[in-house]
């Protein structure tokens, strides 16, 4: 794995550089949000993943994730900061951020994060560009997973990121089930958000926002529990 490490603090950067070079992944260190954008821009498929400073010298972490998002819209971000406020995370869940995770951290703990959101990000073998099968078909939505592909009435839904895709994916497998935000933190996120209930909040906003641009909404708010998929009265 190839993982651009944007970090000022400089032993935090070298204790990271340690664990994963136990686990055989290559690092690259940008000590502030220019270099960081720089590195980016030089080879964006470079990188299969990005953990990110929020509080960072020459352009803070939030505008760095929003120039990464602009350039890629599949790169994970894993934001790493001292800040552990509720509007700081859902901002920068909204910016396009897969993961949000405090100072101080566990370096196990990251690094177990950091290959849950690989797994869910890059899939073992895609399918050939041409194929037509689709994993998820619904009155409207066509879904691949290997192909990470939306389509809805046949014209593609743009820009979704990881978490974003996942999400979808997991409702129209089910169409009409209502799924709490604690069920969808289990099964999207995969381990227990304790507290952070407005992080489904925040994907779901931005996701029915780029599914609108293609089409009417599919995802329905049931009050009081949670969220559901359904296109049969579209």
């Amino acid at each position: 794995m190839n993982i651009l490490m944007v970090e000022d603090d400089n032993s935090v950067a070298e204790m990271m550089k340690m664990f994963f070079a136990k686990e055989d992944w290559n690092v690259e260190i940008a000590e502030d949000g220019v270099q960081a954008i720089e590195k980016f821009k030089q080879d964006s498929k470079k990188y299969d993943i990005i953990t990110l400073d929020l509080n960072l010298p020459k352009k803070d972490g939030m505008q760095v994730a929003k120039e990464i998002r602009e350039i890629s819209k599949q790169i994970p971000i894993i934001m790493l900061t001292a800040r552990d406020s509720e509007s700081d995370q859902i901002l920068g869940l909204g910016i396009g951020a897969d993961e949000y995770v405090t100072k101080p951290f566990s370096p196990l703990a990251l690094i177990a994060r950091i290959k849950a959101l690989y797994r869910r990000s890059h899939l073992d073998s895609p399918k050939a560009a041409t194929s037509k099968n689709y994993d998820v078909v619904t009155n409207h939505l066509k879904i691949s997973k290997d192909r990470r592909e939306v389509l809805f009435d046949d014209h593609p839904v743009e820009g979704l990121t990881p978490k974003e895709f996942d999400l979808l994916l997991t409702m129209a497998k089910n169409p009409k089930q209502v799924f709490s935000r604690d069920k969808l933190l289990e099964l999207v996120w995969g381990y227990e958000y304790f507290g952070e209930e407005r992080t489904v909040d925040a994907h779901i906003k931005k996701l029915r926002q780029k599914l609108e641009k293609a089409g009417p909404q599919v995802i329905q708010t049931v009050w009081g529990v949670g969220y559901k998929f359904d296109d049969s009265e579209v």
